[in-house]
């Protein structure tokens, strides 16, 4: 029997994803087996569910099951994101996928709007995991304590990418010695931004020229030379501390 200390701790700590949750009023299986197998929660008992579009919902099990649990939603708010600029950095993937999803997690968890994989001239991936990417961003979300999904893209190619239009700020970070200045001393407070991040090898000259003709400006992160998941994290906290400041 639960105490119930340990209900209301249950009902504090944890958020359940269930993107649908108004069309079905049950949680996925995956968030099933979590909520009913591993906090061993039961009917009656209160949890809070996001679709990850902003709303949370509060909701008691009616009926308690590892695949499929249903819930009652008893209310729902709209949790807004607690930044105030649209933020998407759009990067080259690396070869080892664990960093990939790394950078995804961390960056969730400080706050981004949009992650787009980029396919480049000097890229070592060619293909992505979507499904983990999602589950990373998802769990990410929900341990931060937010209430929306970043959106995250199917890997694009880098020439088609940089002709999109983008209502905000554009920069392109690279290692050339080439003309360019700190992210930090560009960028405006309050500002949407997209930020391009190469691969290990970098963006090709060419790429370079072919994004600032299309209207990103050249920045730099730094003196030293990061890894391309590293130089993505940075790139992201640091709009987020201009903004504080």
């Amino acid at each position: 029997m639960k105490s119930k200390e340990e209900r209301t701790k249950k009902e504090t700590d944890f958020i359940f994803f269930a993107p649908d949750i108004i069309i079905t009023n049950q949680l996925p299986e995956e968030e099933s087996q979590h909520c009913i197998k591993v906090l061993r929660m039961s009917e009656g008992d209160s949890i809070i569910v996001t679709n990850g579009k902003g709303k949370l919902y509060e909701c008691v099990i009616t009926q308690a099951h590892h695949k499929h649990t249903v819930v009652s939603i008893k209310n729902e708010v709209f949790i807004d994101k607690s930044w105030n600029f649209y933020l998407q950095i759009a990067f080259a993937p690396t070869k080892n996928m664990d960093r990939n999803e790394w950078f995804t997690e961390k960056a969730t968890e400080i706050g981004i709007d949009r992650i787009t994989p980029l396919l480049c001239k000097f890229s070592e991936r060619k293909e992505i995991r979507m499904d983990r990417l999602e589950k990373t961003a998802i769990a990410a979300m929900k341990q931060s304590k937010q209430a929306i999904l970043p959106q995250i893209d199917e890997i694009t190619n880098f020439d088609n990418f940089i002709k999109q239009p983008f209502n905000g700020q554009k920069y392109i970070a690279h290692c050339y010695n080439n003309e360019k200045n700190p992210l930090t001393s560009v960028y405006t407070k309050g500002q949407n931004v997209l930020i391009l991040i190469g691969p290990e090898g970098d963006f090709s000259e060419k790429e370079v020229e072919m994004a600032i003709n299309n209207g990103f400006i050249p920045v730099s992160l730094g003196n030293n030379r990061l890894r391309t998941e590293t130089a993505c994290l940075a790139a992201c906290h640091t709009i987020h501390v201009l903004n504080l400041m």
